[in-house]
Order: C-alpha cells, then structure tokens, then sequence
C-alpha cells in the first residue's frame, strides 16, 4: 500500500520516516518530495509498504503523532504511476 504522509516539519528526512514506519512491517520505500530548484521538502512525502494490513496498523497508530513538533496526517494514496498519457485522438 503506498501511503501519502503531509503536514512534516521541512527538517524531516527519509530515514525519520523509515524509523517511525519500521516498527509496524517491512518498508519498501520512503520518498519526500522536494523543490526542484532548492531541493527543499515541500512538507509531504510517500511511504510504500508491500503488507496491507502492516499499512492499515501504521496508518492507525502514526495518523496525528508528532514528528519534529508537527502532527503529520496519514492517508491511502491515490498516486498514479508514472507512464505514457493515451494520446487523444484527432
């Protein structure tokens, strides 16, 4: 289940993230997204973890907690896979 993770501190890394998922399964990755320019954290990131149920019980133990003075909100992601847009036809 790949899980979007917003409101975090701009100081929080990847491996803050790791540490607090960790304890509920196997990771299979972590990515805060950052500025392009400054490579600054925009403040959200993603949390991909191959058990469903291990996801369910991060989600409901982490949604809310504090990382680095912030409650970071937890949620199912709807991101879409990167690839090809049909093309529209003429």
């Amino acid at each position: 289940m790949n899980m979007y993770i917003g409101n975090l501190a701009y100081n929080v890394t990847e491996e803050d993230l790791k540490g607090a998922f960790a304890e509920f399964g196997t990771i299979e990755s972590v990515n805060i997204v950052k500025d392009r320019f400054s490579g600054q954290s925009k403040g959200f990131g993603f949390v991909d973890m191959p058990d469903n149920s291990e996801a369910d019980r991060a989600i409901k133990a982490l949604n809310g907690i504090q990382i680095k003075g912030r409650s970071i909100k937890i949620s199912q992601s709807n991101q879409k896979t990167r690839g090809r847009k049909k093309q529209r036809r003429r």
